[in-house]
């Protein structure tokens, strides 16, 4: 049967491989389970809660991920993109987190009909593919900026705005070697080894106070979702600075997928003759039915895991690695106190090694022409310091437009990116 679904001898595969392909990509990407909920839950949500929905949203955009488009390829609410959820749209901007779901569903909604119409390819080509590496950079400061105010590692100062925490604080400290710790592991190329990282520091947190040892027993019944479960408001909807978020969460998604998707192929050399994604069109849809499944349950945006690239290279070669990573995640929804006992010290690190993923694209952008090179800056910039990843993105593509005109180059300029920069200018004109 396995191999009817799978085509494993095909994909010069076996059942093994793809077991050690699944375990692998899980121990990577597990880190989410316990800093999803500590995201949200800044944004005012039932941790709890969206701790169950994000492994029921991932486990259900997995499942059509690979029995649909059989890719190895597992999927989960992103990074960057819950950061944007909790500290642009509900902390930022001021909306309520039941309006900020209300903006994944109808983006997920959106991706489904752009996933059979192929309308992505003209946003994501109409971007300039420097401003497309500058998004990835600006989120991965942001990631880690959040990562570091988490930890206490930076502070607010009304003289300087930000300053360096005390140094002396034992969470603090505890969260600097968490850094190093994982950092570490990384250059031995551990499998799994920001869980790892993460694992080090709760338990090095137990003996200082800072964490809490589960009470009674570690395995229990998943938490509701009660709280969360189709939890909608739109009166918002219609205002400019929700279409500008409903914008936002539909790009990076979108430009995340697709780039994770062309990644993680190309290194399990799966790509056509043509350089292509196979199925797409089923892996961008199993994409956005998680994203839509997702709002439902109550978690924000769920896209591909680069860390899939992980699992490729213990052997995965097809869904049936994907099949394994949501059975794993399924167990994980028994053991909620375990998760549940790691401190924001532990996730910390996380967060900022990931910013450090985040910002690999820079090595591959072009700063010798200013009229991209100014936009790019200005993104980058300006997602950390205004801590909004939206502003971020509305600030660099206006500034791209005005000094490409002014410069003698609106040929290099997309109809697209004049609509856009269009609908940004109202956005902050009606700010």
């Amino acid at each position: 049967m396995l191999e009817r679904i799978f085509h494993l001898q095909e994909k010069k595969s076996n059942i093994r491989n793809e077991i050690l392909g699944g375990v692998t990509t899980f121990m990577t990407m597990a880190y989410i389970l316990a800093v999803n909920p500590q995201i949200l839950g800044d944004a005012g949500m039932d941790r709890n809660a969206v701790f169950t929905a994000t492994i029921l949203s991932s486990v259900i955009a997995m499942i059509c991920m690979a029995l649909l488009a059989n890719l190895p390829v597992a999927l989960a609410p992103g990074m960057g993109l819950n950061a944007f959820f909790a500290y642009t749209v509900v902390t930022g901007m001021g909306y309520s987190w039941e309006t900020a779901l209300t903006a994944v569903f109808i983006e997920g909604i959106l991706f489904v009909i752009m996933s059979f119409f192929n309308i992505r390819e003209a946003i994501i080509n109409s971007i300039p593919l420097n401003l497309k590496y500058a998004i990835s950079v600006g989120i991965g400061l942001f990631i880690a900026f959040i990562g570091l105010k988490n930890a206490g590692i930076i502070v607010g100062d009304p003289s300087t705005l930000l300053k360096i925490g005390d140094t002396a604080d034992p969470g603090v400290l505890l969260a600097l070697a968490g850094i190093i710790i994982t950092g570490v592991l990384l250059i031995f190329r551990l499998r799994g080894a920001l869980i790892a990282g993460m694992v080090v520091v709760t338990l090095a947190g137990i003996p200082l106070g800072i964490t809490r040892l589960p009470e009674g027993s570690i395995v229990t019944a998943p938490p509701s979702i009660h709280s969360t479960f189709m939890v909608f408001d739109f009166s918002s909807f219609l205002h400019p600075d929700m279409i500008a978020v409903v914008f936002t969460f539909l790009f990076v998604d979108v430009f995340d997928t697709v780039g994770t998707l062309v990644g993680v192929c190309s290194r399990a050399n799966l790509l056509n003759e043509k350089g292509e994604v196979p199925r797409a069109k089923q892996a961008l849809l199993s994409d956005a039915l998680g994203t839509v499944a997702g709002a439902m349950l109550g978690t924000s945006t769920v896209t591909s895991y680069i860390e899939s690239a992980s699992g490729i290279s213990a052997g995965g070669r097809t869904g049936l690695t994907t099949l394994v990573v949501a059975l794993l995640f399924l167990l994980a929804l028994f053991f909620y106190p375990l998760f549940n006992m790691i401190p924001a010290i532990a996730t910390a690190p996380v967060l900022v090694i990931v910013g450090l993923f985040m910002i690999s694209p820079i090595q591959n952008i072009d700063l010798d022409d200013y009229s991209e090179a100014i936009p790019v800056f200005l993104t980058v910039i300006i997602m950390p310091l205004a801590l909004s990843i939206s502003e971020g993105i509305l600030v660099g593509m206006i500034s791209y437009v005005f000094l490409k005109v002014l410069t003698g180059k609106r040929k290099q300029v997309s109809v697209v990116m004049y609509i856009l920069c269009a609908i940004f200018m109202l956005k902050f004109l009606l700010h």
